[in-house]
C-alpha cells in the first residue's frame, strides 16, 4: 500500500522479521488497526529474506539455505491471512515517543500516527573493525548469506570464514553445497568448551537438534578436507587495492592464507538506531559488547508508547523472536483497551512457553561463544569509522587532546556522520574512549541520535505528506540529549 494515503493507525510496528510478522498477525486478529511497516518489498526479515520467492518450484538457493529458513513460509503465510495492513519498502527513519512515525517509501516521505508502536528492528552483525576489515572482498558471514538469500550470489573465489558462533559454520556448509572455492575456516574460540559453557550445557541439552546441527556442520568441513582451526587470534586482512591475504595466529604461530574473500562473524548485537532515538532507557551489556534498551517480561520500555520485540530488545534468536512478537501485541492490545489484563495473561501462557524451550540454550550459547574477533580495541591505523575513514590511531590522539566525548568527536572529526550515522562506529568509538579514559563504556555513552535515522532527501523533507490535511499532524523537532 501507499503509506502517504494513511495519517494514523492504532498500532504500528516496524520491521517485517519474525517478532513483527508474529506481533503484526496476532494484532490483527485480536481486531486492532495495525500497520506493518517493512524496509523490504516482500515480508521475512533478513533471517527470512525472500521466503516466498525462494520457495517457489524450482528455486536452485532454497535447497542450500536449509529447512529451518523455509519454515520462515508459514509465518510469512499467516501474516498475509491476517487482515494486517503491509507497507512494503518504507524505510522509518524516526519514532518519536508519542508514537509518531516517519517514514520514507520510494521517495516520499509522510508521517503516520499511531496510539503504540513495536519496534521489532531485529539484529545487526557486530561490527568486527580488525586491520584491513574496509578493503573489497571483506564482508559480514551474514552478508553473504543475505546476498545468497536475496539475489542467489555466492563468492566464486578462494574464501576464508572467519568468527565464532553457530552462524560462520552454517554459512561455511552452504558455502561448500553451493561449490564456493573454500580455502580455510578460522574459529576464533577454543576447541574445548569453557567451564562457564559446560556449566549451561545441561539445560541447552533440552534443545539437542541445535546442537545437532552445529555438530553436522562441523561434521560436512571436516569431511570436505577444508581447513579449520581454532583459537585463532589477531586476524587480519591485506591487499594492495582488494583482499588479497588473510593472516592469523593459531597455535602460537603466525599463518596466512590467500584469499580474495573474508567472511567475518562475530555474533549479532541488538539493532538499536530507532529505539535510542525514541529516548527510551538503555544499558549496557558487558558480557556481549554491546548496547540494548531495557524492556519488562512484555517487551514494554520507559516509554508508554513504545514496545520492543525480537532480537532488538535482546539476542535470543528468530525462534524466539515469535513469541516475543506476541507477546508484545497482547501488551498492545492491553494498553490500547481491546483485552484485558487477565485476558493478556491468559493468551500469554502459551507464548511464554514456547518462549522457554526456545531460550533453554541461550545462556550456553553466549557463555560458549562470547565476541572475540571484535574484543580486542583498535589500535594503530585500524579504521573505526569506515564512512569517514577515521582510523584507531587519529581517535586516540583526538580524544588525547581533549575530546573525552563521542559527541564531542562528532562534531570536531566528523567520526559518525557517514550514512550509517554512527550504525558500525558508535560502539567502537565509545570503547575506544572508555579505553583511554581508563572508564567504564557505560560512563562515556554513545552518539546523540538525531533524526532523520535513515537517508532522507530535502526534497522529501520539504514535501513532507499529509502534514497538510491532517493540521495537528506536525513534523516534530530534532530530539535532544537523551539517556542511554
Amino acid at each position: 500500500m501507499k503509506i502517504a494515503d494513511r495519517a494514523e493507525c492504532e498500532l504500528a510496528i516496524v520491521g517485517g522479521g519474525p517478532a513483527g510478522l508474529a506481533a503484526a498477525t496476532l494484532a490483527a486478529e485480536l481486531g486492532i488497526d495495525t500497520v506493518l511497516l517493512d524496509e523490504q518489498e516482500t515480508p521475512g526479515g533478513q533471517i527470512y529474506r525472500s521466503i516466498e520467492r525462494r520457495t517457489s518450484h524450482g528455486d536452485r538457493i532454497a535447497p542450500l539455505l536449509g529447512p529451518d529458513y523455509r519454515s520462515g513460509l508459514e509465518l510469512v503465510e499467516s501474516f498475509r491471512r491476517s487482515g494486517a495492513t503491509y507497507a512494503p519498502a518504507s524505510a522509518v527513519w524516526q519514532v518519536t515517543s508519542a508514537g509518531t512515525v516517519g517514514i520514507n517509501q520510494h521517495g516520499e516521505a509522510s508521517l503516520l500516527r499511531s496510539r503504540h508502536v513495536i519496534l521489532a528492528t531485529g539484529a545487526m552483525e557486530r561490527p568486527v573493525p580488525i586491520p584491513g576489515w574496509t578493503l573489497p572482498g571483506v564482508m559480514g558471514a551474514g552478508a553473504a548469506q543475505t546476498l545468497m538469500k536475496a539475489s542467489g550470489v555466492v563468492p566464486s573465489e578462494s574464501t576464508v570464514v572467519a568468527g565464532c558462533g553457530p552462524l560462520p559454520l552454517l554459512v561455511a556448509a552452504q558455502l561448500l553445497s553451493a561449490d564456493v572455492p573454500l580455502r580455510a575456516v578460522l574459529i576464533t574460540t577454543p576447541r574445548m568448551l569453557s567451564a562457564e559453557a559446560l556449566f549451561e550445557l545441561p539445560r541447552a541439552l533440552t534443545q539437542f537438534k541445535e546442537i545437532l546441527k552445529g555438530l553436522s556442520w562441523m561434521r560436512r568441513l571436516h569431511a570436505s578436507g577444508v581447513a579449520v582451526y581454532y583459537g585463532v587470534t589477531g586476524v587480519e586482512a591485506s591487499g594492495s587495492h582488494k583482499l588479497e591475504k588473510v593472516s592469523f595466529v593459531a597455535e602460537g604461530k603466525r599463518l596466512s592464507i590467500p584469499a580474495s574473500v573474508l567472511l567475518l562473524h562475530d555474533g549479532v548485537v541488538p539493532n538499536i538506531q530507532l529505539s535510542r532515538s525514541t529516548g527510551c532507557r538503555h544499558v549496557w551489556d558487558e558480557a556481549q559488547l554491546t548496547w540494548r534498551p531495557e524492556v519488562d517480561e512484555w517487551g514494554a520500555t520507559s516509554l508508554e508508547r513504545v514496545s520492543i520485540a525480537g532480537d532488538g530488545q535482546r539476542i535470543l534468536g528468530a525462534k524466539a523472536a515469535v513469541p516475543l512478537g506476541r507477546l508484545a501485541a497482547l501488551d498492545a492490545a492491553r494498553r490500547l483497551v481491546r483485552i484485558s489484563v487477565e485476558e493478556r495473561d491468559t493468551y500469554a501462557a502459551e507464548p511464554r512457553k514456547t518462549l522457554r524451550q526456545y531460550t533453554r540454550i541461550r545462556p550456553f550459547l553466549e557463555r560458549a561463544f562470547p565476541p572475540t574477533l571484535a574484543k580486542p580495541v583498535p589500535e594503530g591505523d585500524t579504521i573505526v569509522c569506515r564512512c569517514e575513514e577515521i582510523s584507531a590511531s587519529f581517535l586516540r590522539d583526538s580524544i588525547r587532546c581533549g575530546l573525552k566525548d563521542p559527541n564531542q568527536i562528532k562534531s570536531l572529526t566528523r567520526c559518525g556522520m557517514g550514512p550509517c550515522q554512527g550504525r558500525m562506529c558508535g560502539t567502537t568509538v565509545a570503547r575506544v574512549i572508555a579505553d583511554e579514559l581508563g572508564k567504564p563504556v557505560e560512563q562515556v555513552g554513545l552518539y546523540r541520535p538525531r533524526i532523520p535515522v535513515k537517508p532522507l532527501t530535502l526534497g522529501a523533507w520539504a514535501e513532507l505528506c499529509n502534514t497538510v490535511t491532517e493540521p495537528g499532524l506536525k513534523a516534530p523537532a530534532e530530539p535532544g540529549r537523551r539517556e542511554c
